[in-house]
């Protein structure tokens, strides 16, 4: 897996290429935590490029939701295909997450989300 931080419109946006999985999330986890910890007043994950993602990369994802809920820090993801959007709604998580379908949206909607992540 690939990862690439990067800013856009004061917001940090973590591209992710390739499989989320154990061997991997650790590599996200650490990019999330530097992200929330930089200040920024949102974290977008883009998984346009994100083939698969195990228990292990939505563990990952959840750990940055609470940690974007002690940071108060606006946190999001875009880009999901369906196969990474079926294993969310299998655990009832997209409840929980700002899902965006693309970048734009998802940089216009995120400042005007509740800190910390979906409902």
């Amino acid at each position: 897996m690939n990862i690439h931080l990067r800013n856009a419109d004061n917001i940090s946006i973590i591209d992710c290429s390739g499989d989320v999985d154990l061997y991997s999330s650790t590599h996200l986890r650490e990019t999330l935590l530097k992200a929330m910890r930089a200040g920024a007043p949102g974290v977008l994950v883009n998984m346009t490029d994100v083939g698969y993602i195990d228990s292990s990369g939505i563990a990952t994802l959840v750990e940055g939701l609470q940690l974007s809920r002690e940071t108060k820090t606006r946190f999001g993801l875009y880009g999901l295909r369906s196969n990474a959007r079926a294993v969310l709604e299998l655990a009832h998580l997209h409840k929980v997450f700002n899902i965006f379908n693309d970048e734009h949206e998802a940089l216009e909607k995120i400042s005007s989300t509740e800190p910390f992540g979906g409902v």
